[in-house]
């Protein structure tokens, strides 16, 4: 299941709510004969990517992201669909008064905020998945750990969890709630102790396998990539292919160090860039790091919108999509060894990256707007200061 922006959660949740909303309609559309379109006639069965053009209704749309099913023209401004126009010799449609665009966001769309969910108990708490804040559009079930196969990984409930009365059935059950609120819960794989190895064929395989039944067992809408201690990018891309196989339309995203995009040969940067077309998001890690290369190539020292910035600067030069790209930061100081940074200048960091305002002493040679978003480690984390990252990112 793909993300959705805040505009859309912020729809589905209220009609969970059973609240009314009102949505001005366009009006009928009367398509000239003589129109010429460019892209491919939109068909509802199909599945486009980032990128794609289609036409319907004699209008011209290119795709943001993934989608499948979604009627060009009716996702509105901040939705999947950018109206590119009138098809040439059409006559341009009458529409009705334009929506406002949705609130919470630093930018000129809206941010997914990704958090990561304790299956451990490390003294920031505990927590069930239906405490979690509706501020957190991908929750990151962190983490499954590795079997006895080599490159299979399992999962299941902690005894911190278990033993405080949570169970499998609610835990489930919690995930198709935050599901039908538009909301992802993927499992992430690795972060600071663990190690999967993923580096032939049949790792690959054991790897995608695992997963795929983990998504059909638990619900789980995709996984998170947080291997610290290295990978191999051709046998893990093999590994997400498989699974995109499996699961077209699956969440992909990754949360690598900094150290893994001070070049373009990195492994992680590798995997990244050529697996950009079923890439929803990296999250950087900008934290437990030393100082860092920008893309202008100046030193950066962790704790400075510089360094948030300059960095991400390099994912975007290397081929990313501003979507692909996220600002990952500890939601407390306790959270991480060194690196936070109060969760304003996340958002100041987004809004330079997307127009160029507000930005420290590194100003990137071009907007990027759209940029994907913010993940913090973690969400159990963020409940100890009462939720202040969510409440100021997301």
């Amino acid at each position: 299941m793909r993300p959705i922006r805040r505009a859309a959660i912020i729809a589905a949740t209220l009609a969970t709510a059973g609240a009314a909303v009102a949505v001005p309609m366009a009006l009928a559309h009367n398509a000239s004969a003589a129109a010429v379109c460019d892209g491919t006639p939109w068909q509802s069965g199909a599945v486009y990517t980032g990128g794609d053009l289609v036409s319907h209704q004699d209008r011209e749309y290119r795709a943001k992201w993934w989608t499948t099913g979604e009627t060009p023209g009716t996702t509105g401004q901040w939705g999947v669909w950018e109206d590119l126009g009138a098809c040439d010799g059409a006559e341009p449609p009458t529409t009705g008064e334009p929506t406002d665009p949705p609130t919470g966001g630093p930018g000129q769309e809206d941010v997914l905020l990704t958090g990561y969910w304790h299956n451990f108990d490390n003294g920031s708490g505990v927590m069930e998945l239906n405490e979690v804040p509706a501020a957190y559009d991908i929750i990151a079930v962190a983490f499954a750990e590795a079997t006895g196969t080599p490159g299979q990984v399992d999962f299941a409930l902690d005894a911190s969890l278990t033993g405080a009365g949570y169970t499998e059935a609610e835990f489930k059950a919690d995930i198709d709630a935050i599901q039908a609120q538009g909301r992802d819960v993927i499992i992430s794989v690795g972060g600071e102790r663990g190690t999967v190895t993923v580096n032939d064929g049949a790792t690959a395989s054991a790897f995608s396998s695992s997963i795929v039944g983990l998504m059909d067992e638990y619900g789980f809408d995709g996984v998170d990539i947080d291997l610290e201690h290295g990978i191999n990018p051709g046998p893990m891309e093999t590994a997400l292919r498989s699974v995109s196989s499996a699961k077209p339309g699956f969440t992909y995203t990754m949360a690598p160090q900094t150290i893994d995009f001070q070049s373009a040969q990195g492994s992680y940067a590798q995997l990244a860039v050529n697996t950009k077309d079923i890439l929803t998001i990296v999250n950087m890690q900008y934290y437990n790091s030393g100082s860092m290369l920008g893309c202008d190539g100046q030193v950066y020292a962790q704790g400075d919108i510089d360094f948030l910035t300059g960095l991400a600067c390099i994912q975007l030069e290397a081929g990313l999509d501003p979507s692909q790209v996220g600002l990952g930061l500890p939601a407390v100081q306790s959270a991480a060894g060194s690196g936070y940074v109060n969760p304003t200048m996340v958002n100041d960091a987004i809004r330079c990256l997307e127009t160029l305002q507000g930005c420290g002493n590194f100003v990137p040679d071009q907007a990027y707007p759209g940029i994907g978003g913010a993940m913090t480690w973690s969400i159990n984390w963020d409940a100890t200061n009462g939720y202040n990252f969510a409440d100021t990112v997301g």
